[in-house]
């Protein structure tokens, strides 16, 4: 059984308008396709970070930036690392 935090925080939620400039990690999941989990990871490699008492706010390019970090499969990254 999930916790109620998980209700809350942990399930990606249809945003009002898709092209908004600034949303949510959650709304951020439901653009992306992705999980809630998945998309707090990709912040944290990017360096985006929430301010203390704040919740995090993606903007369209922090949104691109974590799509185009989702296309670098593990073996591309793996080439890339042997190649340097």
């Amino acid at each position: 059984m999930t916790g109620s935090k998980y209700e809350l925080y942990g399930r990606p939620e249809k945003p009002a308008d898709v092209n908004q400039e600034f949303m949510t990690v959650q709304e951020t999941a439901y653009v992306l396709g992705c999980s809630v989990p998945t998309v707090r990871r990709r912040l944290k490699a990017l360096g985006i970070r929430a301010t203390p008492g704040r919740r995090i706010k993606t903007s369209k390019q922090d949104r691109l930036d974590i799509h185009n970090a989702s296309r670098e499969t593990p073996q591309k990254r793996r080439r890339l690392a042997a190649a340097a």
